[in-house]
């Protein structure tokens, strides 16, 4: 156990944010953001923050601030971290590198010049495992997957090049990068389940079951997509909801009815809830609670790291989703609204 990464992670779990100042950011003066921000423990933030200025940022330089927050807080919270803890933590900061990989996939649909592509990638410093300079100038999307086939994402890719060639569709092309990183990351926390047990597997469990159910219900009712297919692009599980399970869900032809076949458990946790924005909301709910109890405990550093990374993102979504609220005039009522966030205990 590191004394330096559990020192690390008590004195950032004091920069989460209590739902009460959450609250009062939405309420908060233009000339007070800033500070509020910095409060927080947002400097980024805070520094491009310019009210009142046709110079505020757009929500593109929002969610790269916002990522290179996650990133500078994961950079040192790795350094004393070797083996499956330092990999599945580096592996975690991979999501933001694949959306840059789905940002030049869809530049090459619509034959955008590289040079407008790169400048919207967000920056993974020293993160980042790709060159994007040339991923950018290959020549079609068959050049740039093959490409990305050769790379460090390969197992991610390889699955969704070859939905991407049955299918032409960009979306299906999405949702396999999409499954490619979950299960990936289900890989790199296989050990580390196996050494620190139920703490960090139940962290992995609530993401993943709220995962797999939160898709397969959007691909199921939202975009009417078949069974078979909304099946495929379902991460594969060993929690709550195992693949059988999932298979036997995605045959359903409700919501109601994939609610009414949970196991009973979720079925509790899901109780009252009509809607797949309200699934999501009472699942990131739960899961927010069991992180802050293990944030809160004295079991392994690696989990308390987790945990804390975990909440911390889930603050700076709502964070992005008050500051957009603000810029486009939302009425303070429509924020909190939008937010649908409970408190955590």
């Amino acid at each position: 156990m590191s004394a330096y990464l559990d020192t690390r992670v008590s004195l950032y779990a004091s920069r989460l944010w209590p739902d009460a100042a959450l609250d009062a950011l939405i309420g908060v003066s233009d000339d007070e953001v800033a500070d509020a921000l910095n409060r927080g423990g947002l400097p980024q933030l805070a520094a491009g923050y310019a009210p009142k200025s046709g110079r505020q940022q757009d929500a593109r330089s929002l969610e790269q601030r916002l990522i290179a927050q996650v990133l500078d807080e994961t950079r040192v919270m790795i350094r004393p971290l070797t083996g499956p803890a330092r990999g599945f933590l580096t592996f975690w900061t991979a999501r933001f590198e694949i959306s840059n990989v789905k940002t030049l996939l869809r530049s090459k649909m619509t034959g955008e010049r590289p040079a407008a592509a790169l400048a919207r990638l967000t920056p993974m410093g020293t993160f980042g495992r790709l060159d994007n300079q040339d991923l950018a100038h290959a020549e079609d999307v068959g050049e740039l997957l093959r490409r990305l086939e050769a790379g460090p994402y390969a197992g991610i890719v390889r699955h969704a090049r070859r939905a991407f060639e049955q299918s032409h569709d960009p979306f299906t092309l999405d949702a396999a990068l999409d499954r490619g990183y979950y299960e990936g990351l289900t890989l790199h926390a296989q050990p580390l389940e196996n050494t620190v047990g139920t703490p960090f597997r139940s962290l992995m469990a609530n993401l993943i079951d709220r995962i797999n159910l939160v898709w397969l219900l959007r691909y199921r009712f939202n975009y009417k997509l078949p069974p078979a297919q909304v099946y495929y692009l379902l991460v594969g599980s060993r929690y709550s909801l195992s693949g059988r399970t999932l298979q036997e869900l995605a045959a359903l032809d409700s919501l109601d009815a994939v609610l009414a076949a949970l196991p009973a458990p979720l079925q509790a946790r899901l109780s009252g809830v009509t809607d797949i924005p309200g699934v999501f909301a009472r699942m990131e709910h739960a899961a927010a609670e069991q992180a802050l109890r293990v944030l809160r405990s004295s079991v392994p550093d690696i989990a308390r790291a987790f945990a804390y990374l975990m909440l911390r993102e889930r603050d700076l979504r709502a964070i992005r989703a008050v500051l957009r609220g603000r810029h486009l005039g939302l009425a303070e009522a429509d924020i909190r609204m939008v937010l649908q966030r409970e408190p955590v205990m």
